[in-house]
């Protein structure tokens, strides 16, 4: 079987290009805060810790019209400005957030006919599940389930307003607009375009999180519906 990629919406296989895996399976490295205490034995790990960036490098093969098919596609790649979204045959169901800054190693080849060459990518931390993709929808309290074991920045629109209690920590909503989105990815919220930061009420300063598990949501009858992007993701 040849595997293949997709990046914002272009798929290799559309050039003539396919890849093997020797490059997909790294991950990435947790940064810490590293504390060096003297006369202390050993480190001291501060309050701060992510996860870093990762290359990822596809070898990749195209089997006729080599130089078109490349010219082409690293073309189409190189137009997509920005992060988008990564996906390949080897994690099914998963992807990545990626940017192309048109890094391309290409071996010496024949005639030009087939050949092979490097892609880089610059990738976020996390594997994106598909299944966190999906939009789960209460209208009454409730429990989501994150099935990984990481924290995961959810995005909810929240339909009314009053109180939406998230694992314990409540989140006053202002009666202002009929529904506001809360984004903790981007620590964000807003109604449409409309910046509505100062409508919603953190009891801890802290935008939500769903953690590994069952997580609890609840809300006051005011609010009629919760929309939840989850964001599961691996590493």
């Amino acid at each position: 079987m040849r595997n293949w990629l997709t990046f914002g919406g272009i798929d290799s296989r559309d050039y003539g290009v396919y890849i093997s895996g020797t490059g997909v399976f790294d991950s990435p490295e947790r940064e810490y805060d590293v504390i060096n205490v003297p006369g202390r034995d050993g480190d001291v790990l501060g309050v701060g810790s992510r996860l870093a960036n990762i290359s990822v490098t596809y070898p990749c093969f195209i089997y006729a019209n080599f130089r078109e098919n490349l010219r082409n596609f690293v073309s189409a790649l190189t137009a997509i400005k920005g992060y988008a979204e990564l996906a390949d045959t080897y994690y099914t169901g998963e992807s990545r957030k990626a940017y192309f800054g048109g890094e391309v190693s290409v071996d010496p080849v024949g005639r030009l006919n087939a050949g092979q060459f490097e892609l880089t990518f610059q990738c976020k931390p996390q594997r994106y599940l598909a299944s966190g993709q999906q939009i789960i929808t209460l209208t009454a309290a409730g429990s989501v389930t994150n099935p990984t074991p990481f924290d995961s920045q959810p995005r909810f629109e929240i339909t009314g307003y009053g109180t939406i209690s998230v694992n314990g920590e409540d989140i006053t909503i202002l009666n202002v607009y009929p529904s506001i989105v809360i984004d903790s990815e981007v620590m964000d919220c807003y109604y449409g375009t409309t910046n509505a930061n100062e409508q919603v009420e953190m009891e801890s300063n802290d935008f939500p999180l769903l953690n590994p598990g069952a997580n609890t949501i609840t809300f006051d009858s005011t609010i009629t519906q919760v929309k939840i992007l989850p964001r599961w993701f691996r590493v």
